[in-house]
């Protein structure tokens, strides 16, 4: 059985031959699509949930030490520095993670664009489907027309 003499019937409509080929890619984008947005949104939930943490606090804290290191005097200097320096690793670390969730947000963005400009793609693809389908009618008819013209002229005496 070969692809020509292959036929596919949905609803009311039947497929013969390299459409059936046409549709299966054409659902399969489709589909494709469909998964692909479904997966970004449910990353950019993902990323939503995640929360920020607030450096108001390490930022008191911070001028705190500094009016304590004034008061004090230079014998308690070394401890304090100590507990400054981990505030400071404390606050460049919370930066790096800011960073990274910044640049995972433009990713997101940036394919989010992507995937409205493949809907839009799928949609203009979906409706022109439609103008397909009354065609391969059209063609039906043509086809069907000239089978009973050959029909005739092998035999007109039928």
């Amino acid at each position: 059985m070969s692809i020509e003499n292959a036929e596919l019937k949905i609803g009311s409509q039947t497929f013969k031959g390299a459409w059936i080929a046409v549709v299966l890619a054409l659902g399969s984008t489709i589909g494709g699509g469909v998964w692909t947005a479904s997966s970004l949104y449910s990353r950019l939930e993902a990323v939503e949930a995640k929360t920020i943490p607030d450096i108001a606090p390490m930022t008191e804290d911070i001028k705190l030490i500094k009016q304590q290191l004034v008061d004090n005097d230079i014998s308690k200097l070394q401890s304090k520095l100590a507990t400054l320096g981990t505030k400071l690793a404390q606050i460049s670390e919370q930066q790096e993670r800011l960073l990274e969730l910044k640049a995972e947000l433009n990713n997101l963005s940036k394919e989010t664009e992507a995937m409205k400009a493949t809907v839009t793609k799928a949609e203009i693809i979906a409706d022109s489907m439609s103008d397909v389908e009354e065609r391969l009618k059209i063609l039906k008819i043509e086809a069907d027309s000239l089978w009973e013209a050959v029909d005739y002229l092998s035999n007109p005496l039928r």
